[in-house]
């Protein structure tokens, strides 16, 4: 029997989503050269399919009530898909009841086009998760490096080892063709380690297809002539590449449609959010939180100075959080549907989130962490979390009318996805 063997400078080679993406999109698909595979090479459909069912997947959680889609789900645009959840605290439960993580899940979709983290001289681009520890470095992407994290992390999937994910893998109603993908050795118990990367990128091929990196929104379909942008969202449109500033970070493709537009230059921003105080994470036991009600999120920088070869850059990185793309930013099932905002989920609308970086630095400090509904209604905003390295260039004091920001709020809604020319 062929032996399924790990070639670390060749896994690289597997995932290729980002120049993909951005051209045609194709779907990766193993590499001989990486594995002796026992089956044919198999299609690139083979391999997503295999990613979806992974994806969907309740079973590989310690009580087989948790998926990757429990909090990517892709009506809420590959996020979270609980209104109630996401009018509070916006952190979601794990698999173990009373387990809650720290952070707002982050949209899954569009993932893959983050690039390798990397130092631009010091200016950091790319990795997953917010605070981009899902670098890339492990599997040449860090998509696949990020869906490693939830199925051992013990406040969501809560498996214990990469063993008990693949065993569920490999006995799931899916698991002959994982073996017909991967090879009949990948579920044998010598290969646990490369059959666990070989489920993490499955799951980055079917976050890297059609299904989740669309491109089918009005938005898209302007470009092509299919669709037409009201006088509204065009105003929008103008206002997010100028006096807006969105464009600068959230940047746009070469307006012709050749180049889909990503709406993230996958960097990190302090933008000066409150702590969300409906943070069920303040709340947690020591075991998982040991700062408790103090726990502040220093994001990028905390990481950075947790890596000997970036710790250097940690100081100025202290509050950041990921660029967010803002493809499927107000996806939801009904217009009624509550979506959260920020990494800490504190604003609750499009609106709320567009006024604050209108006027964050112009209204007065609130007394009190006040939730926005609140901060709003006293015409306050509540101190930033990190006051260290808030971006005071490209917001805060942008000078939008209302009218303005109800534009910019108009055009963000034709970012979702699902739109039929």
């Amino acid at each position: 029997m062929p032996a399924l063997r790990r070639a670390p400078t060749a896994v690289a080679a597997l995932v290729v989503f980002a120049a993909a993406a951005c051209q045609e999109r194709a779907p990766l698909a193993p590499d001989h050269a990486t594995f002796d595979l026992q089956s044919p090479s198999p299609t690139s459909a083979e391999l997503i399919a295999v990613g979806r069912a992974i994806f969907f997947d309740e079973n590989l959680s310690l009580n087989g009530n948790q998926s990757c889609a429990s909090c990517h789900d892709p009506a809420w645009g590959w996020t979270g898909p609980n209104s109630a959840i996401n009018a509070a605290g916006a952190v979601y439960e794990g698999s173990v009841a009373g387990r809650f993580g720290n952070r707002k899940p982050p949209s899954s979709a569009y993932a893959t086009l983050s690039p390798v983290l990397h130092s631009d001289r010091g200016l950091f681009v790319g990795g997953n998760f917010w605070d981009g520890r899902a670098t890339g470095e492990v599997l040449g992407n860090p998509a696949a490096d990020q869906a490693q994290g939830p199925f051992l992390n013990p406040v969501e999937q809560a498996l214990a080892t990469p063993a008990d994910v693949v065993s569920r893998v490999c006995a799931g109603s899916y698991g002959d063709l994982f073996q017909q993908v991967w090879g009949t050795d990948v579920c044998e118990p010598e290969y646990v380690a490369e059959a666990y990367d070989a489920v993490a990128l499955s799951i980055a091929a079917f976050e890297g297809s059609d299904e989740s990196n669309a491109f089918s929104s009005k938005y898209d379909l302007s470009l092509r002539r299919a669709a037409s942008l009201t006088k509204q969202e065009r105003r929008g449109l103008s206002l997010f590449k100028g006096k807006g500033k969105c464009a600068k970070c959230h940047v746009l493709g070469t307006g012709n449609g050749r180049e889909p537009a990503r709406f993230t230059d996958f960097t990190y921003d302090n933008l000066g959010l409150p702590k969300n105080p409906a943070n069920p994470w303040y709340g947690m036991p020591p075991e998982f939180n040991p700062d408790g009600a103090s726990w502040t999120d220093y994001g990028l920088g905390a990481f950075l100075a947790s890596r000997p070869d970036y710790a250097l850059y940690a100081p100025d990185a202290m509050g950041m959080q990921k660029v967010p793309t803002l493809r499927n930013v107000d996806r939801r099932p009904a217009t009624t549907a509550v979506k959260a905002y920020g990494h800490n989920g504190y604003f609750k609308t499009l609106w709320q989130i567009v006024h604050f970086y209108n006027t964050r630095d112009v209204k007065p400090t609130c007394a009190d962490a006040y939730p926005v509904e609140m901060a709003i209604l006293n015409d306050c905003w509540p101190a930033p979390e990190v006051p260290a390295n808030v971006n005071d260039a490209e917001l805060g004091d942008l000078r939008l009318t209302f009218d303005d920001e109800i534009a910019l709020v108009a055009f963000l809604k034709t970012l979702s996805d699902g739109v039929a020319p």
